[in-house]
């Protein structure tokens, strides 16, 4: 049975030839061209992923995803965006968006963020994905920290670094790797994101001290454990 995608876009050209190269790949695709027309269509008919652009007419694609969220927390959504402010794309990860691709794009980057989407959330469907760091427990999928019974919430770019950390543990990630995976590019105002975000996990971390997160100066940051 093919995956069903709900592609939500006002450019009508961009939409008949994304549907098509999607057909082709050999999944079913449902259009809408506008946030309301498009969670209607999400009620009516469901959708395995759903990719939207966030400007459109009636209703936005932060809104939509807002009440598509309400609907089916586990849906992967991917926003297509004109925006590249830090602001922006921050917004829309916090409102519940799992990745993000910038106009203009390729079909191609496109193919294969849908593919990955759906191979992780398929593979994961109804099982939580959990990492154990020290005393901790990290949950990937509902984005949370827990200690004896005691969870707090991360937001999704800490999360995001914490992930390619401890699937890392031990081992140095680039700076530059970090900051790409989670905002696309390498930019001097991205580092300094990338520090603030690092002290946040170093202080949510904090009740263990076997755990660090240390500053390869220069390279990158790496996940430790004592034990």
């Amino acid at each position: 049975m093919s995956n069903k995608i709900l592609f939500v876009e006002d450019e009508e050209d961009l939409t008949l030839i994304v549907a098509d190269t999607l057909l082709g790949q050999g999944y079913e695709v449902i259009t809408a061209a506008d946030g309301i027309a498009g969670l209607e269509k999400f009620k009516s008919e469901g959708a395995d992923i759903v990719v939207a652009d966030v400007m459109m007419p009636k209703m936005d694609g932060f809104s939509m995803a807002k009440e598509i969220r309400k609907l089916s927390p586990a849906v992967p959504l991917l926003f297509l965006t004109a925006k590249s402010t830090i602001d922006d794309v921050e917004k829309g990860f916090e409102i519940g968006a799992n990745d993000y691709l910038k106009k203009p794009f390729e079909l191609r980057e496109l193919i294969v963020r849908i593919k990955a989407l759906l191979r992780r959330y398929s593979t994961n469907r109804g099982e939580d994905i959990k990492f154990s760091i020290g005393r901790y427990i990290f949950n990937v999928t509902t984005q949370t920290l827990s200690l004896e019974g005691r969870s707090v919430e991360l937001s999704h770019f800490e999360a995001k670094i914490l992930e390619l950390l401890v699937t890392n543990i031990g081992k140095t990630v680039d700076a530059s790797e970090l900051m790409i995976a989670v905002w696309q590019r390498d930019e001097p105002s991205n580092r300094n994101s990338l520090h603030g975000y690092i002290h946040k996990l170093r202080r949510a971390l904090r009740h263990d001290p076997s755990i660090a997160i240390i500053n390869q100066r220069g390279f990158g940051y790496m996940l430790t454990i004592n034990n």
